[in-house]
């Protein structure tokens, strides 16, 4: 066969099978038929196939803004998914604190029209059946996405997981209720729109995974800070019944909402969230729903405060997340969670020790002396570490704590880690060593991904840390044969497992003040 004829021959044989490249280690396109129409993806050289941008939901603008996610629209022909979705509206991103770039979004696109979600899998039918990721990304609600280059899914899809990543409404439009909202929805809720999405998303995973290789019935939701929050807000919600099998809860639970030590809960309830939405627009001359949806986005989010935040609002959540798990009403799932050593954000300079003390006891009054025997402040640099870890204790480690307690003592299995490993880094980010975020990276096995002097030792961290996840999600169980055993977490153990250059089980070394906490809240 003449050369020419032949390169016809392949072209049409590429066209038939709707895989097209003209020349070798080039990425392939690949076509999949979902419910709304064919789209097209990417297999890259490693073999990994990658489909960005998928439409999960209809883009909620116009008169869609502050409702429910509407079922997306199928389309003609074939759409390209090579490249992400834009994040949901929120500031412009720029580095701070601990958080380069590596963990934000990218500064475009970014728009109202969001409902976007991406997959990797290294499926190679779609029978293979194999388990599903799905990630929620954080960002206090308010900010985040997930095109965050820490997110990506290629090493985890091959290590065998079918990897999804999600976006979802923040800041006002993911969390803004309003009596007129409530008013006119169906439920008689508003508010917590952003989790609507992530059970939208959930619904097109159910409905639509099995195209890639995964399977429907082998769901792991997985988020780390707000995207934890979110995770376990989905544990607790009726809504997502059904939807998952597992979950992973990284630095954050909002399992705090009684906690004597902190003046009004962590969650509000539905009327407070109103009239809170009511002023903010008021503020700004808004009177009605239609002068609130014919704002442009952006003047709208510069100009009313970001609301973000998870609501009791009697749909989503019945209840507080609390009272579900207290009546075990919560979803019956696998539990994976935990929080880092070194992740309390001190809001403003530290306080020397007298200052700490007195604090303490003008905030907490008749509590003051038992916190202060958990978190001392005899000499300032004992008192500074109290308030870095009373700043990790009550944001992350204790509500993570409780969540374990609470979920294990209901005969639900659940794996607790503790996060040590002081993260390798250049100039000013030394400081925050086992810092807030610190372990995504290796969870998803994505340090080739972050600009830092990784040593050996934090590539074999991310193989393991990853085999754990990936394990976790395959069968409930992060165990297997040549990784370190990781116990089972109960309240009469307390066994974790400890995530650093030596990984080793061991009983949780600040679990007194952690109880502390717990007893006080949940067990009087």
């Amino acid at each position: 066969m003449k050369k020419p004829v032949l390169l016809s021959f392949v072209f049409l044989l590429s066209y038939f099978f709707g895989i097209q490249s003209t020349l070798a280690n080039v990425p392939v396109s690949i076509n999949v038929k979902i419910a709304s129409g064919i789209i097209q993806g990417k297999s890259e050289k490693s073999g990994i196939k990658s489909f960005k941008g998928i439409p999960f939901a209809a883009p909620p603008v116009g008169n869609l803004r502050w409702k429910a996610p509407a079922p997306v629209k199928a389309w003609e022909g074939v759409k390209s998914c090579l490249t992400f979705g834009p994040s949901a509206i929120q500031a412009p991103p720029a580095p701070f604190y601990m958080w380069s770039e590596e963990f934000l979004i990218p500064k475009e696109p970014i728009s109202e029209d969001c409902l976007y979600l991406n997959v990797w899998t290294a499926a190679q039918k779609t029978g293979d059946k194999k388990p599903v990721m799905v990630w929620i990304h954080g960002g206090g609600f308010s900010s985040g996405g997930a095109s965050v280059p820490i997110y990506d899914g290629e090493k985890l899809a091959a290590q065998g997981v079918v990897y999804v990543s999600i976006n979802y409404r923040v800041g006002i439009f993911g969390f803004l209720a309003h009596p007129d909202l409530s008013k006119e929805s169906p439920k008689h809720a508003s508010g917590n729109y952003g989790l609507l999405d992530q059970i939208a998303a959930l619904q097109w995973v159910k409905n639509n995974i099995a195209q890639f290789g995964g399977d429907p019935n082998n769901v792991t939701i997985a988020g780390q800070s707000a995207g934890s929050m979110a995770v376990v807000s989905l544990v607790a919600s009726p809504l997502a019944k059904g939807l998952f099998q597992k979950a992973i809860a990284e630095s954050g639970a909002g399992l705090l909402p009684r906690n004597p030590l902190v003046s009004k809960q962590a969650l509000i309830g539905l009327n407070e969230a109103e009239e809170q939405g009511k002023k903010a627009l008021e503020n700004i001359g808004l009177q009605n729903l239609e002068q609130m949806r014919a704002m442009p986005a952006e003047e709208l989010r510069k100009k009313v405060p970001s609301r973000s935040g998870i609501i009791v609002d009697g749909y989503f959540l019945p209840e507080s997340i609390e009272q579900i798990f207290n009546d075990k009403k919560q979803n019956k799932v696998h539990l994976l969670t935990g929080w880092n050593e070194d992740e309390g954000l001190l809001m403003g300079p530290p306080k020397k020790a007298d200052a700490f003390k007195a604090d303490i006891e003008k905030q907490y009054g008749k509590y003051a002396s038992d916190l202060l025997i958990h978190y001392p402040a005899s000499n300032d640099s004992v008192a500074l570490l109290s308030q870095n870890r009373l700043a990790r204790d009550l944001i992350f480690g204790a509500p993570n704590y409780i969540l374990a307690n609470l979920h294990s003592n209901h005969g639900n299995p659940v794996y607790v880690y503790r996060f040590t490993r002081v993260v390798p880094a250049y100039g000013e980010y030394k400081k925050f060593k086992a810092f807030h975020t610190g372990e995504v990276p290796y969870a998803l096995n994505a340090l080739h991904l972050v600009n830092r002097p990784w040593e050996k030792e934090d590539l074999a961290l991310a193989n393991t840390m990853s085999s754990y996840w990936v394990n976790f999600a395959k069968s409930g169980n992060p165990n297997t044969k040549g990784l370190p055993i990781w116990p089972a977490f109960n309240a009469t153990s307390l066994e974790i497992i400890k995530l650093d250059k030596q990984v080793e089980k061991m009983k949780i070394p600040d679990h007194t003040s952690l109880n502390f906490f717990y007893q006080g809240i949940y067990l009087n």
